[in-house]
């Protein structure tokens, strides 16, 4: 099921999904990310229902990669489609997925950024990080998309480290690709990826998943 994405002025888009349940279930394993399979449709307001349906799904599952969990990632996909209706006037002709891909990484940076600096502002010194057991969605998904111990290592790392990995390793992004989408050198997109996996080998040490 796609998530429910609200749009400004009210209007509500709903894919055709989630008309049979209320709650989003996903998990990455159940997520297609590339919208390759279906016809694009134009880049327009007016096929706007259209567009929320072939993308939304790609959208959410680079979302949840990224933040970990399914409530990070719907508010996530539900911000990125609200940028991306609210710019379509600026779209230029290109590969519009990519655009989807590059808007949703932004976010993601600047959300985490965000929340780091209030972390430090509120938390007193001696606050001690309680790293969670429990089984999330990603607890259930196949080793060889998102293995949990991957989860929690990939959140371990910075920002910048974990979207390079997640966009090369998981979603399957060349290193062209992901400078591109982030705007910066091809170098420090290699410089990323090798310290990111670096930290996810010292991390996850000898229960070590696929992906790295």
């Amino acid at each position: 099921m796609t998530p429910m994405i609200t749009m400004p002025k009210e209007t509500t888009i709903h894919s055709r999904a989630q008309a049979s349940t209320a709650t989003n279930t996903h998990t990455p394993a159940e997520i297609s990310t590339s919208a390759e399979t279906v016809e694009s449709p134009a880049v327009s307001r007016e096929n706007w229902d259209e567009i929320v349906r072939t993308y939304a799904d790609s959208v959410y599952g680079l979302a949840y990669r990224l933040s970990g969990n399914a409530q990070d990632a719907e508010d996530l996909t539900q911000e990125t489609f609200i940028r991306v209706f609210r710019s379509l006037d600026r779209y230029r002709p290109g590969t519009f997925e990519g655009w989807l891909h590059r808007i949703t990484t932004n976010l993601f940076l600047d959300q985490v950024r965000h929340r780091s600096v209030l972390r430090m502002e509120c938390l007193p010194e001696d606050t001690e990080r309680v790293v969670s057991n429990s089984a999330g969605p990603a607890a259930v998904v196949d080793e060889k998309v998102l293995h949990p111990d991957l989860q929690r290592a990939l959140d371990s790392l910075s920002p910048d480290y974990r979207v390079a990995v997640v966009l090369c390793d998981i979603e399957g992004h060349t290193y062209e690709e992901i400078a591109d989408l982030l705007g910066v050198k091809i170098g420090t997109v290699r410089s990323r990826i090798h310290r990111g996996r670096a930290q996810l080998r010292a991390q996850l040490g000898n229960t070590r998943p696929v992906l790295v």
